[in-house]
């Protein structure tokens, strides 16, 4: 037998009906195929594997010894290739629900809330995407999300629910950057929140600056400050004990907070709908300190 050989399941099929029926006329009855059709499938699946499978003689069809030993490959291919079918079409028929959040909240903010829901639901597929807000509003606006947490200018667009997030300039406790010449800066790329910002605020002050470090991961921003590696500005929340406020005394300007706004398509599920509940609520706990 040439072993690059492909076995058709069409033709193992029908070679299984033929062994459990006893006979090529209820074979063909089971498949819905002619006699005829049946009896050659059966041949060629005989001629791909060099050897014969059934004996023909008699008054019902049996397998012959190899017969048997291809029986139970068979069984088991036609078996898998069953349940494969089926979870892809339990994969399918699975309500989809998409939600966009920013990289602080995509960590131990919400995770335990999200965890929750898909244990209660274990029906629902959650998808969940992190990333700059930038990203995640541009995905929500051409209805690839279904509900997204952004970050966003003070009462600029309206969401179902928001929150203020109140914003801070931050250095290593243990640096003094606004003494260096440029001011080295800590920032998100461009897109990311609070860039411009810092850019605006510097050239406004007359103060040259370059960036230090830039990174798409929040950790890796206060990390990079916590570090020493610059200035940059953040949420007050995500202030550490490594970090150190900067404030009107240090030179700096007060900057005007953002908000954080849930955002949620005009058509939601009903459980899009519990899911929105469960985060308004997961946030409310997050700025309360806040207010």
């Amino acid at each position: 037998m040439n072993q690059n050989k492909t076995l058709d399941p069409v033709l193992l099929r029908s070679f299984v009906a033929v062994v459990d029926s006893g006979s090529f006329t209820r074979a063909a009855d089971s498949t819905h195929l002619t006699q005829s059709t049946v009896s050659q499938q059966v041949r060629k699946l005989e001629s791909q594997l060099g050897c014969e499978l059934l004996h023909r003689k008699g008054r019902y069809v049996t397998a012959t010894l190899e017969g048997e030993r291809v029986l139970n490959y068979a069984r088991r291919i036609l078996q898998l290739m069953n349940e494969a079918v089926v979870q892809t079409s339990v994969s399918a028929e699975q309500q989809k629900i998409r939600l966009g959040v920013p990289e602080d909240f995509a960590t131990h903010a919400i995770m335990p809330t999200l965890h929750a829901f898909s244990t209660e639901f274990p029906g629902i597929r959650l998808e969940v995407k992190s990333g700059l807000c930038s990203d995640i509003w541009r995905k929500f606006q051409s209805n690839e999300l279904d509900l997204a947490l952004v970050k966003q200018r003070q009462g600029s667009l309206p969401g179902l629910a928001s929150w203020p997030e109140p914003l801070c300039w931050i250095d290593s406790l243990h640096s003094n950057n606004l003494d260096r010449q440029p001011v080295p800066l800590v920032s998100f790329p461009i897109g990311g929140l609070y860039r411009n910002e810092m850019a605006h605020t510097f050239d406004s002050l007359g103060r040259s600056w370059r960036l230090a470090y830039v990174s798409t991961s929040l950790s890796g921003v206060c990390c990079a400050v916590e570090a020493g590696l610059g200035i940059s500005l953040l949420p007050r929340r995500l202030v550490t004990e490594h970090h150190r406020i900067l404030d009107q005394d240090d030179g700096l300007p007060p900057v005007q907070d953002m908000e954080v706004t849930l955002h949620t398509q005009d058509k939601l599920s009903a459980l899009s709908k519990i899911l929105a509940e469960r985060l308004i609520s997961t946030c409310d706990r997050i700025f309360e300190h806040e207010v």
